[in-house]
């Protein structure tokens, strides 16, 4: 799909890093009635589940039946995660056909999740890249690489060291660069882009996956945005939360997103009104760790409007 010149893709990205940070399991009716309602407010790209280990991560053990679910929506760009090679195949077989790759540039960060060195991981990722079937789409998450929870600020070398292997495996692909902490600031996010298109202008595409820990997560946005970044992850509700930050909200909310986009005359293909009964149905969730702004105030109008 072509995007007019003032327009970004936003990915909703709640039905996989938003349902993985919830508690108690979430009925797959649930989760596909939540899925169904996003891509009636316009959403046509989102990350529905993640194909891991399902003793690690229970809320995803239903990851065949969103993938199937999903599928009948038509027009629905539908990615998934996935960490290894090996759950590649899984997602394969159900019948994905957008994968979407991760791997972190802090090692300690990596082994925790993976229990391999990040170039352990980049060799495992050139694996899946090489058995990907012609009529599927990849899209690389860098994880931390801004920040690590654990040793903190991640350095710019670094990052751009760990690319130098994964775009020798293919430059046909959407690299998103992930606030996986939202300890990020505008001008470390300007910087890194501005650095990783300059020395990797192969590169199919860039994407921004950020975080509002700290507040900032619409502002790191707009200076991807100044950077030239068009693609951003976004979960409704700010659904997600942060186990290295208690009382965190987790991901930039959408609805933020497209208030800040709409009124800067940039087009989001997203009806705010249906994307605010969709983000409503994610507040409701059992458990549910939310954030973003716009949302209770567009909630506080509606209410002053029945009020009248």
């Amino acid at each position: 799909m072509t995007m007019p010149a003032q327009a970004v893709e936003i990915v909703e990205v709640g039905p996989r890093d938003g349902f993985q940070s919830v508690g108690p399991f979430i009925p797959t009716p649930t989760k596909i009635a939540i899925v169904e309602s996003l891509y009636a407010s316009g959403v046509r790209r989102m990350e529905t589940t993640s194909f891991v280990s399902t003793s690690a991560l229970p809320q995803l053990a239903d990851a065949p039946d969103i993938v199937a679910a999903s599928a009948r929506l038509e027009g629905l760009d539908s990615q998934v995660l996935v960490p290894t090679a090996r759950h590649a195949q899984r997602a394969l077989e159900a019948g994905a056909r957008h994968l979407s790759a991760v791997l972190s540039v802090s090692e300690r960060h990596n082994m925790g999740n993976v229990r391999r060195t990040p170039m352990e991981s980049a060799a495992d990722y050139a694996q899946m890249v090489a058995a990907m079937p012609a009529d599927c789409t990849m899209r690389l998450n860098i994880a931390t690489a801004f920040d690590c929870p654990h040793v903190g600020r991640t350095e710019q070398d670094a990052v751009l060291a760990l690319l130098e292997p994964l775009v020798a495996a293919t430059a046909d692909v959407e690299i998103a660069l992930c606030d996986t902490t939202g300890r990020a600031d505008p001008a470390q996010v300007r910087a890194l882009f501005g650095a990783v298109r300059t020395c990797f202008p192969q590169v199919r595409g860039w994407a921004f996956h950020g975080h509002d820990t700290y507040g900032l997560g619409a502002a790191n946005v707009l200076a991807a945005w100044d950077a030239g970044v068009r693609v951003f992850d976004a979960a409704a509700a700010g659904l997600g939360g942060c186990p290295f930050a208690p009382g965190a909200t987790g991901n930039v909310a959408t609805e933020d997103l497209v208030w800040m986009f709409d009124h800067m005359g940039v087009e989001t293909g997203i009806d705010m009104d249906r994307l605010i009964d969709a983000a409503l149905k994610v507040a409701a969730l059992p458990g549910a760790q939310i954030g973003g702004r716009v949302r209770d105030a567009i909630g506080a109008r509606r209410c002053l409007a029945i009020a009248s």
